[in-house]
């Protein structure tokens, strides 16, 4: 029975590693070992449409070679509940994490994934916003964009 404990430890430790994390910024650090994309700029764009129940719903995906960016660079949406729908289908996880531009604690994340999409609500007032991919070293490879509320 004492020989069982160490190995189911290690079991949970090896599962959680490779879960990827969750919001809030926290996320798994084997994300770490691959290689940093070069710096792609990606298309921008501001279109959006009405989300159900109100508020708007705009849509991003990360892009589905893996390399660390999103589809698109900026997005545009009116105050009030904004609804992101962000679809990754590479093998990488990626999340996406907003912020004010300004800095400051996270506002949301959705939770790091791959093969799937997620849908991240918030109720922004007008300002500029950051959204990012909060696994160790995407952002700083390129993964992030501009979210202007008006």
């Amino acid at each position: 029975m004492a020989k069982a404990v160490p190995i189911v430890l290690s079991a949970v430790i090896v599962a959680l590693a490779g879960c990827g994390g969750g919001s809030k910024g926290s996320s798994s650090s084997s994300a770490g070992s691959q290689p940093a994309a070069p710096a792609a700029s990606a298309p921008s764009s501001t279109a959006s449409t009405p989300a159900a129940g109100g508020g708007q719903k705009l849509q991003i995906a990360a892009d589905p070679s893996g390399r660390f960016r999103f589809t698109k660079s900026s997005l545009t949406a009116k105050s009030g509940k904004v609804s992101i729908d962000f679809a990754n289908k590479s093998a990488v996880g990626h999340n996406i994490t907003v912020q004010r531009a300004s800095g400051g604690p996270d506002l949301g994340a959705t939770p790091t994934f791959s093969g799937g999409s997620k849908v991240l609500t918030l109720d922004l007032s007008p300002g500029r916003y950051t959204f990012f991919c909060s696994v160790p070293g995407h952002r700083q490879a390129g993964m992030q964009g501009t979210l202007v509320v008006k």
